[in-house]
């Protein structure tokens, strides 16, 4: 599904600065997420400067710039399974919340939060440092 970009030169003399819509700068952002695609290549192939496409990085990583979902509607995650003894224990009755643990970070999310919820809270931690 190849699409076009549409880029709006700004007024002035001389040099001409282009105005990249969020949309066009947010798919072009969620382009370098993938797997063994760099920077440099995404953004010669929309004929942008890579250093314009990592400060779009960083401003989706603030959360100033909001990404498109994925166009693939099943995404999978590694899971890690260890001894029974291993695992934190939760006690008897507590309710079932699912968990999210990034790094020293823990995400409890409310009772019966849906796969498309907890999906975009780990997109934000993957976007973010």
């Amino acid at each position: 599904m190849e699409t076009t970009l549409e880029v709006f030169p700004v007024g002035g003399r001389g040099r001409r600065n282009r105005k990249w819509p969020d949309e066009v700068k947010a798919r072009i952002v969620a382009e370098t997420l993938t797997p063994g695609i760099t920077v440099n290549s995404v953004a010669r192939r929309h004929g942008v400067p890579a250093n314009h496409v990592s400060a779009w990085r960083t401003l989706a990583r603030k959360g100033r710039l909001v990404l498109p979902a994925p166009e693939d509607p099943v995404e999978f995650a590694s899971l890690m399974i260890g001894p029974v003894g291993d695992g934190p224990r939760c006690a008897v009755g507590a309710a079932d919340r699912p968990e999210i643990i990034a790094g020293a970070v823990a995400i409890r999310l409310e009772t019966g939060a849906s796969a498309e919820r907890i999906a975009s809270v780990v997109r934000a931690l993957a976007a973010s440092p």
